[in-house]
């Protein structure tokens, strides 16, 4: 089974950038049905996002050259919803282009993010054992893969050649997306082995979708579980969620696409960051190994290059004090769950923009708004 052309040809222009703006915001606030997804059970008690009794104080965001406030930054970045919680606590939150608490966003790439933390839970409890076991050991990936730690995975540092071009038909991530049409069990993994080497594993980083969707596949082998089931049973539920979220699959008894297509609330997205900014720590019991987010938060270095990412995570670009230990989970159209240790800060923000490439965005940069917002608070 596979996707109909009217909805083939939705999805082809959501990844050309090419929709208009109402068509953003309805594609991203609607789960379309555009692959068979699993729902992710919310708690039977939610958690309780108490109000800071701090209100969100005028911001100065640095950004070419000009100074801009929040108010630009939310209008001129088409941002649908912002959450700041600061110590648990919200000291801001707003929705805007129609979206209210109840919207159902698409994370995009934060996917990648929550699939990493669940690995760390897996490593946790014992279903994996270390991170420089084999992939293999857990899945029967192919190809390059073959050679692969569960860790080079996470880092996406495979060696595979990939080119992450979302709007280029001819790009892997475009050929990817083809193969997720098609909606085959196992589809994925076949096709990811059959992609060649740039370098050896270990040798050299690039920023690969594909890599991200085998985490699925290995965390199934190694919980015996569907993976948006695990995020149900371990962590959604835990953590107090007050929605149930969904997940997209490869096909109806397929893997989890562990790279994107989750659907939750923004308050959820915002428990999220808080249960990583608190190290993985749900009232007194601990889910993440010790030490887990400093590391799955931190760059890395291959030979004398530092590279700017994590466990899946990103570590801000702009060389700014103020982001100083932050790191954040990106999907593209402006998707972000910013983590800010040092002030204990979780900043969520939902965007509906005109393109998928920050390479071609005309926004206010979004790590200019969290420097500014650091500083304020």
């Amino acid at each position: 089974m596979s996707m109909d052309s009217s909805t083939r040809a939705r999805i082809e222009r959501f990844y050309d950038g090419t929709l208009l703006p109402d068509e953003m915001v309805a594609t991203m606030s609607t789960d379309g049905g555009w692959f068979p997804s699993r729902t992710i059970a919310r708690a039977p008690m939610p958690s309780v996002l108490e109000r800071s009794g701090q209100a969100l104080p005028p911001l100065a965001i640095q950004d070419h050259g000009t100074s801009f406030d929040l108010y630009d930054y939310l209008s001129v970045n088409r941002v649908a919803g912002l959450m700041v919680l600061r110590d648990g606590a919200v000291v801001e939150e707003s929705y805007s282009l129609g979206i209210g608490p109840q919207t159902m966003w698409n994370s995009c790439s934060l996917a990648k993010s929550v699939a990493a933390t669940l690995v760390g839970i897996a490593l946790r409890e014992g279903a994996i054992e270390s991170l420089d076991d084999p992939v293999t050991r857990y899945a029967p990936l192919g190809g390059v893969y073959a050679q692969v730690s569960i860790r080079q995975l996470l880092r996406m540092v495979s060696g595979i050649r990939w080119r992450e071009a979302y709007t280029d038909p001819t790009s892997d991530r475009r050929q990817l997306l083809e193969i997720q049409t098609q909606w085959q069990k196992g589809g994925i993994a076949r096709h990811m082995a059959t992609l060649p080497a740039a370098t050896a594993p270990g040798q050299s980083w690039t920023y690969n979708t594909g890599e991200s969707y085998l985490v699925s596949a290995v965390m199934e082998g190694a919980t015996g579980t569907n993976l948006a089931d695990y995020l149900s049973t371990r962590l959604w539920s835990r953590m107090g969620a007050e929605a149930d979220a969904t997940w997209w699959s490869e096909s109806p008894d397929g893997m989890t696409v562990s790279g994107s297509g989750m659907h939750a609330t923004m308050r959820d997205y915002a428990r999220f960051g808080q249960f990583v900014l608190d190290g993985g720590r749900i009232g007194g019991e601990t889910l993440l190994p010790e030490g887990w987010t400093g590391e799955a938060g931190s760059p890395f270095l291959i030979g004398e290059t530092l590279v700017p990412y994590g466990y899946m995570w990103w570590i801000p670009v702009l060389d700014d004090p103020a982001l100083k230990g932050t790191f954040q989970a990106e999907g593209i159209y402006g998707q972000y769950i910013h983590i800010n240790p040092h002030k204990r800060l979780v900043v969520v923000v939902l965007s509906a923009r005109s393109k998928p490439s920050y390479r071609q965005r005309l926004e206010i940069k979004d790590d200019a708004f969290f420097a500014a917002l650091a500083r304020a608070l």
